[in-house]
């Protein structure tokens, strides 16, 4: 059991038990449990010191470095083994190369801007805010809500959307309109459906170290699938060059 009845020490050295560190974080990533800061633990990703009795001790760095992996999990969708790279990266002293759009870190912890920044909830973007960060007309966007590329939430678009907008604007340039663009909607369909069928056994569990393994498997399966369809869009085009 990791929760004792220890007090916080001020000043710099101060440390947390895993109860105090849950209660920093839970306003802000409500999903954050004891197990899945355990599990980031197994993955290297934060490396609490230990009392002699057994206890962990989270130091301001851990807590920071927890908030720089919760908000690239849940605001950027990354999996845990492109975070654990970055935190390599910061821990060598080196400025991890691309890094997600609007991020930016000090080498070994997060920057006192990024730990604001990290605090915020994922954004809520208008019709005019979509267009005005992705390119798109009016016209266009509205192509892209009606063929189902992207679509509101709550009334407004998220963070997906956005992506979705901009690699639809970045195409049409080249002449591939949302109406070309339905497979793409279909072939995500079907992705999801054997990432969801790949990590059944570990969704099945009710405990949230397996709810934390099966949404991190899942981005993993995710990623080997992307990269799956690149190699082989990618070995087509290279038979374009082939006399």
């Amino acid at each position: 059991m990791d929760v004792q009845s220890s007090s916080r020490r001020p000043g710099p050295a101060a440390v947390f038990n895993i109860g105090e560190v849950l209660a920093q974080l839970t306003g802000d990533y409500p999903s954050v449990t004891a197990s899945k800061i355990r599990f980031y633990e197994e993955k290297g990703l934060i490396t609490p010191q230990r009392t002699p009795a057994g206890y962990r001790q989270f130091r301001e760095s851990d807590v920071e470095r927890l908030r720089f992996v919760l908000a690239l999990q849940r605001d950027h969708y990354l999996p845990l083994k492109v975070i654990r790279e970055y935190l390599d990266a910061i821990d060598q002293g080196e400025a991890p190369s691309n890094l997600p759009p609007g991020v930016s870190i000090a080498p070994r912890m997060v920057s006192d801007d990024l730990a604001v920044e990290l605090k915020g909830r994922p954004r809520r973007l208008s019709t005019e805010q979509l267009r005005a960060e992705c390119g798109a007309s009016a016209e266009l966007l509205e192509a892209m809500v009606s063929f189902g590329l992207v679509e509101m939430r709550g009334g407004c678009f998220d963070d997906h959307a956005l992506r979705v907008a901009k690699a639809c604007t970045d195409l049409a340039a080249h002449g591939l309109e949302p109406r070309h663009l339905r497979p793409f909607q279909a072939a995500a369909d079907r992705e999801f459906g054997l990432v969801e069928r790949a990590v059944a056994p570990l969704s099945s569990r009710r405990d949230s170290t397996s709810a934390a393994r099966a949404a991190e498997a899942a981005r993993e399966i995710a990623e080997l699938c992307l990269s799956l369809h690149s190699a082989l869009v990618q070995s087509k085009i290279s038979s374009m060059e082939t006399p």
